[in-house]
Formats: C-alpha cells, structure tokens, sequence
C-alpha cells in the first residue's frame, strides 16, 4: 500500500473514534504544491486505467462517497474525475427513497446502480444512509437497523466476488469547518442555491452523526470493501488522496488488453 492509503484505511476488526483523527491533517504529502502536481498526474493516469477497464471488460469500479453535509462530495467528483470518459463513468446520487424504492428493501435500488463490467461507479451518498440517517432519526427500530452491517458486508462480499472493486471514502470535515462552509453558501449569490435550511436541523445532530459514522466504519470496512477516513478540510488532500487510492487499486488490478479476435498479420486492405 502506499503512505497515503495505508495512513488513512480502516483496518478491519480495528476501533475507530474519529476525534483522534485531525481533519486538518495531509499524510503522506508535504505541500498543496506538491499535492496539486501529483493529483494532476494522477488524474491523467486515471484516464489510461479507465479506458484498459472498459477495454478488459471483466470487472467493475465502485467509488463510495460518504459525508457529513458540506464534506465535499460533488466537489471530489467533479475534479478527481475529471479526466475520465463520461461514456465509462455512472454517478449516482442517493436521495430519501420515493415511489419504487419504497416498496422494494433498502438493497433494491443500490444494486440497480452498480456499475456495469468496464465501468467506473461512483456513488454520492449510498446504501450506508440506512444505517445513518435512519439511524440518528430513529427512522427504523434498533433492532432493524443494527442487522444492516452485517447484511451490507454480505452484499459487498458478493458484489466483490463478481468482478467489483469496491472503494469508500468517508470525507471527514470539522464542525468549524461544516459552519464555515455554510457560510460560504450563504453569502455567495452563486452558490445560494446550495444551501438547504435543513442542513442547520442535522448540524444539532452532530455528535449523533459521528457516533454512527464511527459505527459503520468499524463494522463495516473489510478486505474486500474497504473504508478510509479522507482528512477534508483542505480541498487539495481530500482529492489528492481520493486519486491516489483510486490509482492505487487500478493499477494493482493488473488489467489486461484483451487478445484480438482475429489473426492481425493476415489482415490486408484493397
């Protein structure tokens, strides 16, 4: 593993308690020079790694982006990715579920967007809100929303097992940095639209939000799905190390051109 990944995985089995961890921190990188530069390399072999993916055409990506609100998501997205091929790449952004979803289990919908073989999904928010949100607001007994870890670990454990890569991110920001961002959307016109009043209600829950954050990253990351907790008060870290842990598991992919159908010598053009 390299020092970005390895300083911020979840060891599995491991406790978690995210107070430990500086949101301010950037293992494994010196400077936002240095960290700029790097990300840049990395987003243009991003772009050859996912173009031997589609072409292998065995196996699949998932990128898990999870965070309390203001964490970073769409910003992540929108730079790390940016060098990929839109015709390779399917974002899918989990709301509260409506019509169909509610009448199929909290797995339904998840497994509907997963990536096809060749592709690279990315996920903003995900299945983990069910033992999130549901969790803080008491949307479900106890009793249903404690089964979920297990079953999620099952459901990637399968996922893993038919060809997908599974990656989640958590994007870890301070309480003074969530305000600081609200604020930000607040007084600029261009991102009024941003700002929801209900973000200040779930801000009151806080410390209920990491107590279950803390809960699905040590239940739930695993050799085959592994968490990592991204320090992400400063923008420049949060997608340097998205990058390079995505990086890192492509190219440890090993992925093959796939041998041509047929014989290329004997080809010849009138």
């Amino acid at each position: 593993m390299g020092e970005i990944s390895s300083a911020l995985l979840v060891k599995p089995g491991s406790k978690l308690k995210l107070a430990d961890i500086d949101p301010e921190a950037t293992p494994g990188c010196a400077s936002k020079e240095e960290g700029q530069a790097r990300l840049e390399k990395n987003i243009n072999r991003l772009s050859v790694l996912q173009y031997l993916l589609y072409a292998e055409g065995r196996r699949s990506v998932l990128a898990v982006l999870q965070g309390i609100d203001a964490g970073g998501k769409d910003g992540t997205i929108r730079k790390v990715m940016s060098g990929l091929n839109p015709q390779g790449v399917v974002v899918t952004s989990f709301k509260a579920p409506a019509g169909e979803e509610k009448d199929h289990d909290y797995l339904w919908r998840v497994h509907k967007a997963m990536p096809r073989k060749g592709q690279i999904g990315i996920f903003n928010r995900s299945h983990y809100e069910d033992v999130l949100i549901v969790r803080v607001h008491n949307m479900v007994p106890k009793e249903v929303w404690k089964k979920r870890y297990e079953q999620i670990n099952h459901f990637e454990e399968m996922l893993h097992e038919s060809g997908t890569e599974i990656l989640k991110f958590f994007l870890y920001i301070s309480k003074d940095e969530q305000k600081k961002r609200f604020e930000e959307r607040i007084s600029d016109p261009e991102r009024n639209w941003k700002f929801n009043i209900e973000d200040l209600e779930e801000r009151k829950h806080w410390d209920e939000y990491v107590e279950a954050f803390e809960a699905a990253l040590e239940k739930c990351s695993t050799s085959y799905a592994p968490w990592y907790v991204i320090p992400a008060n400063r923008k420049w870290y949060r997608n340097l190390a998205v990058s390079e842990i995505l990086l890192e598991t492509l190219e440890g992919m090993a992925m093959q051109y796939p041998k041509p159908t047929a014989d290329l010598e004997k080809i010849t053009f009138e």
